[in-house]
């Protein structure tokens, strides 16, 4: 979820860029082995300004990814760059990172060539709701660079095709199809080449019912966080854009009105209106609609009350978590809301939430 954000904030950036006719250059992890900070996917944009947005690593990759990216806008020529982050002894351009990990960083031109050709479909496509695909040749002699972008539903834009195999987009396609339902990234070796098969899944849904000032900071770290954010509240005073900029969609309605556009069923949702009327309502609201995960502001024995009216079943309860957060010993609104959003993550992501330390097995998986 974290990519779909970033991939739509650099998209939005080189459309800027391309208008006032500004060069960059995207780097994009494709592979990892053993400790890793960023996954398949994440991205790194730098503007031959020098200027850049997002990240590839936690800040000891991204000078040298920096001084590669300028040499790709010099030559226009795409290049792959392998970084081993292990002991002193191993060092990485000077830097012994002591991570025990490697890193694989494709850096490509990003205002021109086969990306920038992309970049309407790109966006169009990170507007919605569908998940997608880029595949894209990191290696494996001539037309490294060239990309492919797979729909859900069938349709491609741009080719691989145009060298080497003719295959090729099919190849990729396939592949692409495949990897979709699992929404897991990474490079794969297709008609002799090595193509790097990006899969995007849109990201989830978060309605918070209840625009008090204890809504703003939830709403803030879960936008920041990747979630599309939809406030729904009776008041529409509260519902002022300039309170929620970050917010995908402000809703004025009460529970009981039979017709709310929500969001899809796969969203979460945070319950937080501080009326037990009106937050009863709401969690009889969502859980009819499906929803998988309803949070519940407030003490337990309040929830149970809310449950106990609204005469939900034991199926329906499971999906309540009430009082809603990780138990961070939060204080106050920010805090509280990063109760919540951490929360939301781990449920996401079907982890169990306890401390980095304590996990014997690897983080992130590349």
């Amino acid at each position: 979820m974290n990519h779909w954000k970033e991939s739509a904030e650099v998209l939005s950036r080189l459309a800027e860029l391309a208008a006032a006719g500004e060069r960059a250059a995207l780097a994009t992890v494709v592979h990892i082995v053993g400790s890793a900070y960023r996954r398949p996917g994440a991205k790194f944009l730098i503007e031959q300004t020098g200027s850049t947005l997002g990240s590839v690593s936690g800040g000891c990759l991204e000078a040298d990814v920096r001084e590669v990216a300028q040499g790709v806008l010099a030559s226009r020529t795409p290049r792959l760059r392998h970084y081993q982050t292990g002991a002193d002894e191993d060092m990485v351009w000077g830097l012994g990172l002591g991570c025990n990990g490697a890193v694989d960083v494709f850096v490509q031109p990003a205002t021109e060539g086969p990306l920038a050709d992309l970049a309407a479909p790109l966006r169009t496509l990170l507007a919605g709701e569908s998940p997608f695909a880029i595949a894209t040749v990191v290696d494996g002699g001539e037309g490294v660079g060239a990309t492919l972008v797979v729909e859900a539903g069938g349709a491609t834009h741009g080719s691989l095709g145009m060298f080497g195999t003719p295959d090729l987009d099919r190849l990729a396609a396939e592949r692409a199809r495949g990897l979709l339902p699992a929404g897991r990234s990474g490079v794969h070796d297709l008609g002799g080449r090595r193509v790097f098969v990006e899969v995007l899944p849109p990201p989830p849904h978060l309605v918070v019912c209840g625009a008090g000032e204890d809504a703003i900071p939830l709403v803030a770290y879960a936008a920041d966080a990747g979630f599309r954010v939809t406030v729904v509240d009776h008041r529409p005073a509260l519902l002022a854009p300039e309170r929620f900029p970050q917010a995908s969609r402000l809703i004025a309605a009460r529970p009981q009105e039979p017709e709310i556009d929500l969001p899809p069923g796969r969203s979460l949702a945070v319950v937080k209106t501080h009326s037990l009327a009106h937050d009863r309502e709401w969690a009889r609201r969502l859980l009819a609609a499906g929803l998988p995960h309803v949070g519940m502001l407030g003490p337990r024995e309040r929830t149970e009350t809310i449950l106990r009216e609204i005469g939900a079943a034991d199926r329906d309860t499971e999906r309540v978590f009430g009082p809603v957060g990780l138990d961070l010993g939060a204080d106050g609104p920010r805090q509280v809301a990063i109760s919540i959003v951490a929360e939301l993550l781990a449920f996401i992501a079907q982890r169990q939430p306890r401390h980095l330390c304590e996990r014997r097995e690897a983080i992130h998986v590349g």
